[in-house]
């Protein structure tokens, strides 16, 4: 799967109205309805869009007849095979009805060209987990761990007997970490995935 690595827009006019596409690189439904908010249009005639973060996806019409916006912007979205991105296409009428699969065609259109004029980068799906590491073992787990790529350590808490180490790392390597954690401190330590 892939993304938008930035923002970016695209203007076409079809039949005298004005559509303009707008692509956003999203992380959660909290940050796709604030983007919403911020590049909706209040002088156009209507602000549709369509986001996916993974499996979870919403979509609106906004006052176009039913399926002839939100959802052909989604599949636009789909056919690209793009996540964690939310897709807003404003309509100013020019005056010349495009009648149902006219707007099919204008909104899906308008969102793919948007999404095809992009940079884009590949998603990682990633995991977070906590690692309890003694005084001893610290210095040479944290130094394996941060040598493998995509491992990041994202805090370390210090107790009594050593430290909590809260990482993240690509699911695809959960096996190899753990395997990783238990060779470097003989069994002493061990992954503790996030739910």
């Amino acid at each position: 799967m892939y993304s938008l690595e930035r923002p970016i827009s695209l203007e076409q006019i079809v039949k005298r109205s004005r559509f303009l596409a707008i692509g956003l690189p999203i992380a959660s439904e909290l940050e796709a309805k604030a983007a919403l908010g911020r590049h909706s249009h209040a002088d156009a005639n209507h602000n549709c869009w369509a986001w996916r973060i993974g499996q979870a996806y919403r979509f609106s019409d906004d006052g176009e007849p039913s399926g002839t916006a939100g959802k052909p912007i989604l599949q636009a979205i789909d056919g690209q095979a793009i996540d964690r991105v939310l897709v807003i296409v404003t309509r100013w009428f020019g005056g010349v009805l495009l009648g149902t699969g006219g707007l099919i065609r204008a909104y899906g259109g308008t969102a793919a060209a948007c999404l095809k004029a992009g940079d884009l980068v590949e998603v990682v799906p990633t995991l977070e987990g906590t690692i309890s590491a003694g005084f001893s073992d610290l210095a040479i787990l944290k130094a394996r761990l941060t040598a493998l790529e995509g491992v990041q350590v994202l805090s370390e808490i210090f107790t009594g007997a050593g430290a909590q180490i809260r990482t993240s790392f690509p699911e695809a390597k959960s096996e190899e970490i753990a395997r990783l954690i238990a060779d470097t401190t003989s069994g002493r330590s061990a992954l503790a995935l996030k739910k």
